[in-house]
């Protein structure tokens, strides 16, 4: 079993006490252990960061940017290691986390060539001789907190705009999945991130909960995760003024007109389906089909699922992927008989793959007859199930897109441009697709929800900066001196 150090003051430390991370093809043996952090422990991580944050903000943005072009070649060096780690502790394939993988490094570059640009607006300014700016500033330390689903692209997303802009991070990973984290800490640090800046909490959160959350310097907090975790953060800051940017949970809906590509529609949906496993926050989970080409639709959408391959992620051949955790696998069956108990019917898979008893195996699975007040229609299921139902015209296409709590993704298939826009202007959503997957959104794009699917401070691209920095008006007078009198 390999052990693998923690970050924490730019060194690298390990406890007496571990976590073992499991492979999910194969959950028999752990293949890997990292340290299991004590609450003393998360507290001089604060300390580190304390310490860093008041060093970095002064550090030039060229030199930010250095390390950060840097560490993006270095995690393109080592991509391989990197991707079958994450492959190893996540389940997804090779070929998905060696997307991952680069992609990570897109984002070290991307906000690197941020850092180098300006960083305010000169305004006008109505008394004569006075030139007025804004300038932007780091607002401290910021504690980061990923998920298990994308174990390397997420913290990535998250700390290359924070750490760029000259804030410290306390970063902890999923107790799942920390690997992926460590190796975007490794290459940092191996960049040159001064010690202090970057601190890795791998540990137990039941056990550092209070240490991690309660810490008095915490000026921002940005979480991805489900809404009941990111709800009861909020709860936990209501009294306190802390930045909270969260990525919470989606329900997302693929529209099919009568007008639309139906082969291609069909391939796109199962690719927004079930890439990995269909553990994506923009995964979709809903397909809402014009009638008069349900049935047409419906049995493409079958054909081209009963065509995927399921198995390991090391497997080349393997199309869907096994599911995170034999938690995950169960409570995604659970939720697949329930829908069934309910009225659903499945027009294929449905359940465990038997075939394969020690790993995390889910059937893609597509259920029809759904209703709206069907919890597999409401709740997300964050696994291999899409549920279908027909609706009769565009306007309640629309409808049935919106009535939901969530509002991260959708997708419009039709050949109408006018529909289309129409179906932006509408849906009520932080992301729009149109012909194509609900996921995939680029470094520069700003992404984000509406609804209980985001808490207002976007990611990615430029909007990000609203989150990790602050806004300062700098007013000078550029005459003679003004004299006083007395």
């Amino acid at each position: 079993m390999r052990t693998v150090e923690t970050l924490l003051g730019g060194e690298w430390v390990r406890t007496g006490e571990w976590i073992d991370v499991h492979d999910p093809a194969d959950v028999r043996t752990p293949f890997a252990r990292v340290p299991a952090l004590s609450a003393k422990d998360v507290t001089r991580a604060y300390d580190h960061a304390e310490r860093g944050f008041a060093g970095w903000k002064r550090t030039s943005p060229f030199e930010r940017a250095r390390v950060f072009t840097e560490a993006a070649r270095l995690i393109r060096e080592r991509a391989g290691e990197i991707a079958a780690d994450v492959t190893a502790e996540n389940g997804k394939t090779l070929a998905e986390s060696t997307g991952e993988t680069l992609k990570a490094a897109d984002f070290l570059e991307y906000y690197a060539g941020l850092a180098r640009q300006g960083y305010g607006t000169l305004l006008h300014d109505v008394r004569p001789d006075h030139r007025t700016h804004t300038q932007r500033e780091p607002i401290g330390v910021i504690l980061v907190i990923s998920p298990w689903n994308d174990p390397l692209i997420t913290p990535a997303r998250k700390l290359a705009p924070l750490l760029a802009t000259g804030n410290a991070a306390v970063f902890k990973p999923a107790t799942e999945t920390p690997l992926a984290g460590l190796h975007l800490a490794r290459a940092l640090y191996d960049a040159g991130l001064p010690a202090g800046v970057l601190n890795v909490v791998t540990g137990r959160t039941a056990e550092i909960e209070e240490a991690l959350l309660d810490d008095p310097r915490i000026v921002g907090i940005t979480f991805t995760g489900s809404n009941a975790v990111g709800n009861r953060i909020r709860r936990r800051l209501v009294d306190r003024n802390v930045r909270f940017q969260g990525e919470l949970g989606g329900k997302n809906a693929s529209v099919v007109l009568r007008d639309a590509d139906l082969p291609a529609a069909a391939k796109a949906v199962v690719a927004a389906s079930f890439g990995q496993a269909g553990q994506r926050c923009t995964a979709t989970s809903r397909v809402i089909v014009e009638q008069p080409v349900y049935d047409g639709f419906v049995t493409l959408l079958a054909a081209e699922v009963r065509a995927l391959t399921v198995g390991p992620g090391t497997d080349p051949a393997t199309t869907l992927c096994p599911l995170s955790s034999p938690k995950q696998r169960d409570g995604v069956l659970a939720d697949l008989n329930r829908a069934v108990e309910q009225g659903a019917t499945v027009l294929t898979g449905g359940g465990a793959d038997t075939g394969r008893p020690h790993g995390c195996y889910v059937e893609p699975t597509v259920l029809t007859g759904v209703t709206p007040d069907m919890a597999v229609w409401r709740e997300e299921v964050f696994g291999p199930v899409l549920a279908v139902r027909a609706v009769d015209d565009f306007t309640a296409a629309v409808a049935a897109v919106n009535d939901s709590g969530f509002g991260l993704a959708a997708a419009v298939f039709t050949r109408d441009l006018g529909s289309a826009y129409r179906f932006a202007d509408e849906a009520e959503c932080g992301q729009v697709a149109v012909n194509t997957t609900t996921t995939g959104w680029d470094v520069h794009l700003p992404f984000g929800g509406f609804h209980d699917s985001g808490t207002g401070y976007k990611e990615q691209g430029e909007e990000v900066l609203r989150f990790s920095t602050r806004v300062k008006t700098v007013a000078v007078h550029i005459g003679a001196p003004e004299r006083t009198h007395g």
